[in-house]
């Protein structure tokens, strides 16, 4: 199966080399890797350079955006900077983060699972953050939802969904577009993916205002952002999170804003996202 690797890179200097020199390793090599280096004031640039002299698949793309490192829209631009650089003559397409260290064996596995289920158009292993001396999985989602720094998508399903949102959010609309196309989601508990950076780490504030006009967007309407707000506030024990989620969804709903599905597939979502609450309360 041709992969082919879309890494954005926002001053990823500490990290970028691990994560291509796991690439470069892979059992199954990859037939692209593009790395965006996203506005990066670190040596993200120099240390790519070097690998894109040593491995011929690995490529770099220079891009200029606002210096701030947020979620959501300023990654799936750099996202697409890489993807149009790129031929079609792909069977699976991914999006990495800048600071994953893979196992040697992670896309022989993916492409196994691939070709051994036909309806399976998402697939992935679990990431793991050093703690205490040991590594062990990230608990910031639950143990079914793919991470947004290792999704992997079959070409087709890709397509279905109408590939990457530019938006907060991205990384679980996929999903449940996925579902709503009937494609099968696959994690694999056996493929530990070492995670250098702990999710979120240098997001901003803004980030919460950004997931509550996400929800707007995503048609999950203002009762469930608001239990969704609620649930989060709790389990982080900051108030500022719930307050900014519902400011977000205001404001997105004051300023008309254009949702990025359909009123069917809204539906579908909603139902989804209860589905997926009540499965969290009850464990």
């Amino acid at each position: 199966m041709n992969f082919y690797i879309v890494i954005p890179a926002h001053n990823e200097a500490n990290f970028i080399a691990k994560t291509l020199q796991s690439i470069a390793s892979q059992t199954l090599a990859p037939k692209a890797v593009v790395v965006v280096n996203d506005n990066s004031l670190d040596n993200t640039q120099t240390i790519v350079e070097a690998f894109t002299k040593q491995y011929h698949f690995i490529k770099l793309v220079n891009i200029k955006s606002a210096n701030t490192h947020l979620p959501g829209t300023k990654i799936i631009n750099a996202f697409y900077k890489g993807f149009e650089t790129l031929d079609k003559d792909y069977d699976v397409i991914c999006k990495f983060d800048a600071d994953l260290i893979f196992p040697e064996n992670y896309l022989e596995t993916l492409a196994h699972h691939f070709k051994s289920n036909k309806n399976l158009g998402m697939v992935s292993g679990h990431c793991y953050v050093k703690q205490k001396n040991t590594w062990q999985r990230e608990q910031i989602t639950g143990k079914k939802h793919i991470r947004g720094a290792l999704k992997a998508y079959k070409k087709q399903c890709f397509l279905d969904i109408g590939m990457l949102k530019k938006d907060m959010g991205w990384d679980t609309i996929d999903e449940i577009l996925a579902k709503y196309y009937k494609w099968n989601i696959l994690l694999d508990d056996n493929l530990k993916v070492k995670h250098l950076k702990p999710t979120g780490a240098n997001y901003s504030k803004q980030a919460n205002l950004l997931q509550g006009q996400a929800m707007y967007k995503m048609r999950y309407g203002f009762i469930l952002t608001f239990i969704l707000g609620t649930y989060n506030a709790i389990k982080r024990n900051d108030f500022a999170t719930f307050n900014n989620y519902i400011l977000g969804y205001l404001k997105a709903q004051r300023e008309n804003a254009k949702p990025f599905i359909t009123k069917e597939q809204g539906k579908f979502v909603r139902q989804q996202r209860w589905i997926d609450f009540k499965n969290k309360i009850s464990i």
